[in-house]
């Protein structure tokens, strides 16, 4: 029998309270929307892979017009397991991963030379890269870097002018098995990212830096630190969320693959439990509206987004300059 709760997710950078249920041991989030999503909370940060599918189906199916109101039930396999192995219709979802055999092979054999002369550069230029506690200083730090622009590859930037405790608040999960690497010029916080251990997967949940600070290259520095990191830790891979988008590769695919990061094909579930579920996912319409729309359509509007926000950044910063 299901336990029934609410809980808070975070989707778009805000807090929304959502049933929740708990059946089998996993507790199961139903996301807002037309269509509405169940799935594992935490998702890719749950230490413990789905085992009962079937029951958590019937269990959302019978209590769906009392509580759940779910129409799809999702979960996915855990890293690297990529040969499905139950018989609901799936879909490949793409996962940037790096293999960590050990440190010295991902430097020397999958990263290109212009990655190593970035790390160098970061060195050389001072910036230093260390684990760093998590406490009031790191939150501030941590505000400093989210405040300095709105603007994030081409659009608004959820975490901007957010205040002190929902960062702290926000930053603090899965601290028992969560470490935080900071790069500094100095004393300056110029960049931070955060590991989610997941038994031996190390899972990047956050990396950013300023770009005040870019030519410095924090990022590759700290991604280096983080390979590194595995590396004593044993973790047979780190993640850092998707690989490419419905959209194909952008900008962000193409700083992944520089820094030695792979596709990995996992297998992603979703059951339908309404009518409504199974002619949204006939339609394709699971994933929203706008992935009906073609791909080069989608890239033209991301561009035309992008430019039309950098125009916007560039504005705010002429006057904070005049």
């Amino acid at each position: 029998m299901a336990s029934i709760s609410t809980t808070q997710i975070s989707i778009e950078g805000k807090r929304v309270t959502v049933p929740a249920l708990t059946i089998a041991g996993n507790t199961i989030v139903v996301g807002s929307g037309w269509i509405k999503v169940a799935s594992v909370q935490g998702g890719d940060y749950t230490e413990t892979e789905l085992k009962d599918p079937a029951t958590c189906v019937k269990e959302l199916k019978q209590q769906r017009r009392s509580v759940s109101q779910a129409d799809i039930f999702s979960f996915s396999q855990m890293i690297p397991d990529t040969a499905p192995k139950y018989d609901y219709a799936c879909e490949l979802d793409s996962v940037a991963v790096i293999r960590v055999d050990s440190f010295a092979d991902w430097w020397n054999n999958r990263v290109s030379s212009y990655l190593r002369k970035d790390v160098r550069k970061a060195e050389k230029l001072g910036v230093v890269v260390r684990p760093v506690a998590f406490d009031d200083h790191l939150v501030k730090g941590i505000m400093e870097i989210y405040d300095e622009t709105p603007i994030r590859q081409g659009r608004q930037f959820w975490h901007y002018k957010k205040g002190f405790e929902a960062v702290k608040r926000e930053n603090s999960t899965y601290l028992d098995r969560a470490e935080f690497l900071g790069a500094f010029y100095g004393e300056e916080l110029i960049g931070f990212l955060k590991i989610v251990y997941v038994n031996r997967i190390a899972r990047l949940m956050q990396i950013l830096s300023k770009d005040a600070h870019r030519d410095k290259r924090p990022m590759n520095a700290l991604i280096a630190a983080a390979v590194r990191v595995c590396d004593a830790k044993a973790c047979s891979y780190l993640t850092y969320g998707k690989y490419r988008y419905p959209q194909g590769a952008d900008s962000v695919t193409a700083f992944k693959h520089r820094n030695g990061f792979e596709e990995m094909l996992m297998p992603k579930y979703y059951i339908p439990l309404t009518l409504k579920g199974r002619l949204a996912l006939q339609l394709r319409l699971h994933h929203g509206a706008r992935s009906l729309a073609p791909d080069a359509a989608l890239r033209a509007l991301k561009q035309l987004r992008a430019f039309v926000y950098d125009r916007l950044e560039l504005k705010r910063k002429s006057a904070q300059g005049s």
